[in-house]
């Protein structure tokens, strides 16, 4: 008791200052050790009081460490970093990193550079900002000169992705001073013109693009006119392949000009390919096909949609001793029996598209899966195969689905809303699903509107692997309600995964994409107008066959 009494004590005095009263009695001064312990005593309550009061820092962006700005600018396009570059000398010097110019586009048509810089600029650019970091460039026929070959050459050793853009080109610059040419290429893409000649400039990059791996010739079939015209040979692609011994993925997309003799000349002297795109290559009817696949025995990817394809050609190649795993027949007039036979030959399919085929029906199909050869399937496309009955495609994915990872049955009529909530409790493993007709198929044919709610949710709790979903129908036979905002927020939760949603531009379109926003997802929700979703990105040669 007496010992809290001084206690107390010494807190008021401790408190008033000397010759106050207390107590009837002045303030004694404090003594020497008592201001230490009143020190002591007063910073330790400063201290208690400042506990949880909020620290004062000045945190600013020139604070962020260099690195972590670097791993920053690494996510924004290389106009947007062009202005950063105006903002500070740091910002600048962060700007310049040659490790954010790893992958340079000069085509501004092609989310590039905007406008495309004078050779002297881009000249010094190569040397003093990309430099050895440099793997991928895109040049368009301005820039496409010996000068900046050069310095491709000398300053960029390590590029290895080169694209040369010659679509819009009424005549080619000079070639005679060039002397060097990118030799580490891995993969060569080639803008074709209708009207320039290219073998100028190939007789002289014939010697240094002998390491090439991947060749893609990109033709102009998109830009042809309904009126005949003559096609000329403007890339000799029997001497093309000559001197590229080492080619494993072949992509001639749209080459008017080539044909069955091209191919014949390419399976001579190409014992490593693995891939061949000939899409929209009309004249090919597939009279090299059989020696094609005897010569090219490591072929596993063949794709030819759009071709005129003939069914005897196709039906005379010893299937059963390739290696095929991918093939696309897209668009060509096959006839059923040739399907039939072809499909029991190929052991090991594991991509397949029969889009817009007439031939591929029930019979087809029922064939196959007797065979055992759908086992393998892991991606099919059977797009508007209107002679395939609901049942037969339910039986289908009965029996496979749990194989799926990509699977496009859009327009066909019949599957409707029943069907889908039937059926995607199998497509467990399922990344990409295509599904409705879009305005391509007549409206009369629907019986009903569909009720997407119920498509949603059956996709939100039975795919949890889902990375694009394509819904094709047309707004005006779509049917929801007032609770589908709770449907697409069950989809956006259990879909992690999910990166890309495409549906017809309408009301609900409007109701998706704000509930995305909000959870700040905008890149998912896209329109059909804009986007179209294929199977494409499951191929594994999918990264070799990508070009602008």
């Amino acid at each position: 008791m007496q010992h809290m009494q001084e206690t107390q004590m010494d807190r008021r005095r401790s408190s008033l200052a000397p010759g106050e009263m207390v107590d009837g009695g002045p303030v004694p001064a404090p003594s020497p050790g008592d201001r230490r312990r009143s020190t002591v005593i007063s910073v330790s309550v400063n201290n208690a009081r400042n506990t949880h009061a909020p620290m004062k820092t000045n945190l600013s962006i020139n604070s962020i460490p260099e690195k972590i700005l670097l791993h920053i600018f690494n996510f924004l396009e290389h106009k947007e970093i062009c202005r950063l570059a105006q903002v500070s000398r740091k910002w600048r010097q962060i700007a310049y990193d040659n490790r954010l110019w790893q992958q340079v586009s000069f085509r501004p048509e092609f989310a590039g550079l905007i406008g495309a810089p004078s050779e002297v600029i881009a000249s010094q650019l190569i040397s003093t900002r990309f430099g050895s970091q440099l793997r991928y460039i895109e040049l368009p026929v301005e820039l496409i000169t010996a000068h900046v070959f050069n310095e491709l050459a000398n300053k960029c050793p390590n590029l290895s992705h080169l694209v040369l853009d010659f679509s819009n080109a009424m005549q080619l610059h000079d070639f005679n001073d060039l002397n060097a040419f990118p030799a580490k290429l891995h993969t060569l893409c080639i803008c074709l013109s209708d009207v320039i000649f290219m073998e100028g400039f190939m007789r002289k990059i014939y010697n240094f693009i002998n390491s090439v791996q991947s060749l893609q010739l990109i033709g102009t079939y998109e830009r042809v006119s309904e009126e005949e015209e003559e096609v000329h040979e403007t890339v000799n692609i029997t001497k093309l392949k000559s001197h590229t011994p080492n080619l494993k993925v072949i992509n001639f997309y749209g080459v008017k000009f080539l044909d069955d003799s091209h191919i014949e000349a390419i399976s001579s002297n190409c014992v490593h390919l693995e891939c061949l795109c000939i899409k929209f290559c009309t004249k090919y009817t597939g009279s090299s096909l059989k020696l094609l696949m005897q010569r090219c025995r490591k072929m596993s990817c063949l794709l030819l949609e759009q071709t005129s394809l003939q069914s005897r050609y196709l039906q005379d190649v010893e299937w059963e001793k390739t290696k095929l795993g991918e093939l696309d027949i897209t668009s060509c007039q096959i006839s059923t029996e040739c399907l039939i036979s072809v499909l029991s030959r190929i052991r090991n399919l594991k991509w397949f598209c029969a889009g817009f085929v007439d031939g591929f029906n029930d019979q087809v199909l029922e064939s196959m899966m007797a065979s055992g050869n759908a086992l393998a399937l892991q991606s099919v496309d059977f797009q508007s195969c209107d002679n395939l009955t609901e049942e037969m495609l339910f039986k289908f994915l009965e029996a496979h689905g749990s194989q799926l990872v990509g699977l496009n049955l859009s327009g066909i009529p019949p599957l409707v809303e029943h069907f889908w909530t039937q059926s995607i409790p199998f497509l467990k493993k399922i990344r990409i699903l295509i599904m409705g007709t879009g305005k391509i198929c007549n409206i009369s044919r629907l019986v009903s509107k569909i009720h997407v709610d119920q498509i949603i949710d059956h996709v939100a709790n039975n795919c949890p692997r889902i990375e694009r979903l394509e819904i094709r129908w047309d707004p005006t036979n779509l049917r929801f309600s007032d609770k589908s905002s709770k449907f697409v927020d069950t989809l956006r939760v259990k879909a992690g995964r999910l990166r890309s949603l495409c549906l017809s531009d309408g009301e609900y379109f409007e109701l998706v994409k704000s509930n995305f926003e909000r959870a700040h997802r905008r890149m998912v929700v896209r329109t059909t107008v804009c986007c179209s979703t294929t199977l494409l990105p499951l191929l594994p040669y999918y990264k070799d066959l990508r070009f602008n």
